[in-house]
């Protein structure tokens, strides 16, 4: 079993319910910490004293406060952690449930695990514990249901300028007349249209300014 967990998550009720699913799987050395800031210098300062971490738990949003940080949330902790510690084991448990953000945690980022926060989370939490001790990885049923769903559907260059140009204020009456004229296609209002609508579902997107937003977020552009 792991001998030595840090925990990163900014709400006291849910650091409870990890903490007891950890003492039930004979944990007793965990630590956590509310900003990813501190998870991160925790982690560094373990592997500077050679007494390293073998697993962290890591929520994905932090509410901000009046206390300026460098790690914003989680996503980028698992990447800080990942470069500074390339063999540390990372579950990510959040209540996200967009696919194509956990797939990219999966491909980008390297993170063993993702348990969905629900009712039988902290059940799925000792499950994923044990998955990934032996190298096994772990994702909560319902988002690997919506990741399949997801790999039937690729992101691709066009996605890209189309969310790239909602950025910049483009409106989609004018999208047809720019792609025209910097020689995009396909360009047909019809086409574009039906491609923002599949992006706004594909991300779960609740109007365009939510799309780029996410997209954003995900650094796709």
């Amino acid at each position: 079993m792991f001998k030595k967990v840090i925990i990163a998550e900014d709400l006291d009720s849910i650091n409870l319910g990890i903490e007891q699913a950890l003492d039930d799987l004979g944990i007793i050395n965990y630590q956590h910490a509310k900003y990813c800031d501190d998870a991160f210098l925790k982690i560094r300062k373990a592997v500077q004293d050679n007494e390293p971490y073998d697993l962290l738990i890591s929520d994905l949003s932090f509410k901000t406060d009046h206390r300026e940080v460098k790690i914003a949330n989680g996503d980028e902790l698992i990447q800080e952690v990942r470069n500074l510690q390339p063999h540390i084991k990372i579950i990510a448990y959040s209540v996200e449930d967009k696919g194509y953000r956990i797939k990219s945690l999966f491909d980008k980022s390297g993170i063993d695990g993702f348990v969905l926060k629900g009712r039988n989370s902290i059940e799925e939490l000792k499950k994923a514990i044990h998955l990934v001790l032996s190298n096994q990885q772990y994702i909560s049923p319902d988002i690997a249901s919506a990741i399949k769903e997801n790999n039937n559907y690729e992101i691709d260059d066009f996605d890209v300028l189309v969310i790239k140009h909602l950025s910049l204020g483009t409106p989609q009456d004018d999208f047809t007349e720019t792609f025209k004229e910097l020689g995009i296609k396909p360009n047909s209002k019809s086409t574009i249209e039906k491609r923002i609508s599949k992006l706004k579902d594909f991300f779960k997107a609740n109007n365009t300014i939510h799309l780029v937003s996410i997209a954003k977020d995900m650094g796709i552009i």
